[in-house]
């Protein structure tokens, strides 16, 4: 038998069944998605000038962009409809800090979703012998979720100035020649955004994952564990607390009950004393 078959007939696999490797699981494909949409993405635009002198139109102007989407860097030539001479024109902007941070998020969150399922699946008694492995496992997941939730905002605000910079609207503006009333600028189609629009929503998709997992990362740890047992310990002292005073109130009511009975009337003793009086006058009649 070869060792995948024998791991998985000795339930090794099993423990993607328990939310926290699970968890994990869903952490590492979403990270995928986050920055594959997001890294991979290369888009364009093309626009189309018209000048009064037909000889001097240009009705195929392609301006494309990329990821880390460095705006500024852009350049591209346009007919200025003044002869042959050309003007060079740049795009407006830099996403390149918020697109960088949010991709770096996502890779370092794929690589460690990776190591900790190979640990959870392979090495899960050495992960729990101690509350060093969960421990760490703990914060690092607290600190995926505050990276998850600033880069996600920073790239969804990042992704509105992409939008505002390539608008063929906003890129007509910056030609000379379509300030011109008897030239006829127009924009031949638009860049797609839709896998730009994804990355955003799979890096907040990533946020809740990994704020999700800090629950049950932390019924790893031993703080878990010690306030279980603070929580339970005056549960139990009140408990035996409660029957200690139940136990007393029940032998008091039965000495009580008991020497009520014995004050109801006169002993045996007693009685048989006050009913020899008679008798031993009335021998003396």
């Amino acid at each position: 038998m070869d060792p995948v078959s024998q791991l998985a007939s000795a339930g090794t696999f099993r423990a993607l069944k328990e939310p926290l490797a699970f968890l994990r699981a869903l952490e590492l494909l979403f990270a995928i998605f986050a920055f594959a949409t997001c890294g991979g993405y290369s888009g364009g635009l093309r626009l189309s000038v018209d000048c009064a002198n037909k000889t001097e139109s240009d009705l195929s102007i392609d301006v494309a962009f990329a990821y880390p989407f460095r705006l500024h860097q852009v350049t591209f030539e346009v007919p200025t409809c003044e002869g042959k001479e050309r003007q060079k024109v740049s795009l407006i902007g830099d996403s390149s800090s918020s697109a960088e941070f949010f991709v770096t998020v996502a890779v370092f969150a794929f690589l460690y979703s990776l190591a900790a399922t190979v640990v959870y699946i392979f090495f899960q008694n050495k992960y729990r012998e101690n509350n060093r492995g969960p421990l760490i496992d703990f914060i690092v997941t607290v600190v995926f979720s505050f990276l998850w939730l600033v880069g996600s905002s920073a790239w969804a605000k990042g992704l509105s100035d992409v939008k505002v910079a390539t608008d063929p609207k906003e890129v007509l503006l910056l030609m000379s020649a379509c300030k011109q009333p008897s030239n006829k600028c127009t924009a031949v189609h638009s860049p797609v955004m839709s896998s730009l629009n994804t990355s955003v929503v799979f890096g907040f998709l990533n946020f809740i994952l990994w704020a999700g997992n800090i629950w049950f990362v932390f019924k790893e740890t031993g703080w878990h564990s010690s306030s279980q047992r603070y929580l339970s310990d005056p549960m139990e002292k009140h408990s035996s607390s409660y029957n200690q005073g139940g136990y007393n109130q029940d032998s008091y009511g039965s000495s009580s009950g008991y020497n009520q009975q014995a004050s109801l009337g006169p002993s045996s003793d007693e009685f048989g004393q006050q009913s020899a009086a008679p008798a031993s006058f009335t021998n003396q009649m």
